[in-house]
């Protein structure tokens, strides 16, 4: 019998690996200007306009309580996904390779995995160097329970 494997966008985030499903992401582009959004939560970094549509962009550090980006880092980068309808910029640090990997390499999140991870993961896959975190669109998209938090 034939093993599945699942095929994931490798983004990097204050330096950990993590991985987005490949049909969820629409776009990888730089980070373009945006318009700011007055009273927007801290991590809605603004909206802009790609290719004629409005795309609110979330800065993912923000979002998961991370460091913010010093000036004179690398530029970030932006993945745009669809959720529910609606298209979002997600701020990262850097974008890798797309990777095909094995069912069989897949784990649920372990317990020891930083809770940050844990709220946004659907699960690892532990590589040869290093853990790639999935990370759940849905979950980090969900800005009602994330206001609440």
């Amino acid at each position: 019998m034939k093993e599945g494997s699942k095929d994931f966008v490798t983004i990097r985030l204050a330096g950990q690996l993590l991985g987005i499903p490949v049909l969820l992401v629409q776009d990888v582009i730089r980070l373009q200007n945006m318009t700011r959004v007055p009273l927007s939560p801290p991590w809605v970094a603004g909206v802009l306009n790609l290719r004629g549509r409005i795309v609110t962009a979330i800065d993912l550090r923000e979002r998961l309580g991370m460091v913010r980006r010093r000036e004179g880092e690398k530029a970030a980068m932006s993945v745009v996904v669809d959720f529910k309808g609606e298209s979002y910029s997600l701020i990262i640090d850097s974008v890798g390779e797309v990777l095909s990997l094995p069912d069989s390499l897949y784990e649920k999140n372990p317990v020891t995995l930083d809770q940050r991870w844990r709220e946004v993961s659907d699960g690892i896959y532990r590589l040869d160097d290093e853990l790639l975190v999935v990370l759940d669109v849905r979950r980090v998209l969900d800005l009602d329970r994330a206001a609440a938090a």
